[in-house]
């Protein structure tokens, strides 16, 4: 099969590799000529058979909306663009209804894996109509990991970015809770070797997972983590989970937290543990601290 990707950073130049070596011809364009196998969208597009099937895999918002765009007046009836980036299911429903009119089909992607996807393969969760979703399988099939499961048709257009949506909210959870044991581990005088529990709980316990095998490597190399500032950014879709929690009211407690805990990150002195101070002093006569 021939595939046009579009994006080749950490994820699309490691994706483009792992489809090659599957046995697949791809071409990658990206804004960087030094890894482009060509040095525009209309060439991508001129250099694939068609039906083609062009993957984008940008930064989610304006970039993909401007790919987008762009592919719409390059592409054929018939040809199908998948979007592999971190998209809202929104804007899927929205792009498929954009690029039908003009008879190309569309497939939403969830793809999780970072830079691990290379050699363990990448978990799929894709949106489409049957027809489009087989147009673009071997390529599935190619990137997901060895064996029967990491790949799933989730539903219709938006699905798949719904899902790889959830999949990060509870991502987002399960990170907080080992973040707030280790704090918590580091706190007591009583606990001497805080890595070698984590380390100890990778086998036999019901918290084993890939996230705590990853804690315990960024133990190893850093055994306080005093390397790093208390500082987390959030990609946007523990938001979009939080928002679609809300719309759908679905209880999410615990996903919710984890997101505010990522905004507390970012205040050195927090404007709201000000008014927590100063209640405690006015009722209890707590004392507070001052610059």
């Amino acid at each position: 099969m021939q595939l046009g990707l579009v994006g080749l950073g950490k994820m699309g130049g490691n994706m483009r590799e792992r489809i090659r070596r599957a046995g697949h011809t791809v071409i990658g364009y990206d804004r960087n000529p030094d890894i482009a196998d060509v040095h525009s969208l209309q060439e991508l597009v001129d250099s694939l058979e068609g039906p083609r099937v062009v993957w984008v895999m940008v930064p989610a918002g304006a970039a993909t909306q401007s790919t987008i765009d762009e592919l719409a007046e390059l592409l054929s009836p018939g040809d199908v663009v998948v979007d592999g980036g971190n998209s809202r299911w929104t804007d899927d429903e929205r792009h498929a209804v954009e690029l039908g009119i003009k008879g190309i089909g569309f497939v939403d992607c969830g793809v999780s894996g970072g830079v691990w996807g290379l050699e363990n393969g990448y978990a799929l969760m894709y949106g489409g109509s049957a027809e489009h979703v087989a147009q673009v399988q071997p390529v599935f099939d190619a990137l997901k990991p060895a064996g029967p499961y990491g790949a799933v048709h989730a539903g219709k257009v938006g699905a798949g970015h719904f899902a790889k949506m959830v999949h990060n909210g509870i991502e987002y959870a399960m990170m907080q809770a080992y973040a707030e044991g280790w704090e918590l581990l580091e706190k007591v005088d009583s606990v001497t070797d805080v890595r070698e529990v984590f380390r100890s709980w990778q086998e036999g316990t019901v918290i084993r997972s890939w996230l705590l095998d990853l804690a315990v490597n960024a133990l190893d190399e850093d055994e306080h983590l005093e390397k790093l500032r208390g500082y987390a950014e959030d990609s946007g879709e523990g938001r979009w989970t939080v928002e679609a929690a809300i719309d759908n009211a679905v209880p999410l407690p615990a996903i919710t937290a984890s997101l505010f805990a990522r905004f507390a990150s970012r205040q050195d002195d927090s404007p709201q543990m000000k008014m927590i101070a100063a209640l405690r002093n006015q009722f209890g006569g707590h004392a507070v601290e001052t610059k």
